[in-house]
């Protein structure tokens, strides 16, 4: 299965991206997420399968997020001082 897909950047929080298919857009966002997630910015259209590397992602996952609630949030990896591991 292939999915024309649509990330976007977040202005409020660095490194969270929203993916949401081309044809359906942001429509499908609840509105606590799209206040939360601040202006969307286009950062990237491209064709997503379920065997297509991602930089940060599982396609699978992405895939079958978008499927089931029309969108998939990227959320930036914890750090160890955000687990209040670090020093």
């Amino acid at each position: 299965m292939a999915l024309l897909c649509e990330v976007y950047k977040s202005d409020k929080h660095p490194e969270v991206y929203i993916y949401v298919p081309k044809d359906k857009g942001l429509q499908n966002l609840p509105e606590d997420l799209r206040a939360k997630f601040g202006e969307p910015e286009l950062a990237l259209t491209f064709e997503l399968t379920e065997h297509r590397r991602l930089a940060k992602e599982d396609s699978q996952e992405v895939l079958k997020n978008l499927q089931s609630q029309g969108y998939h949030l990227q959320m930036p990896p914890l750090k160890l001082g955000q687990l209040g591991l670090a020093d």
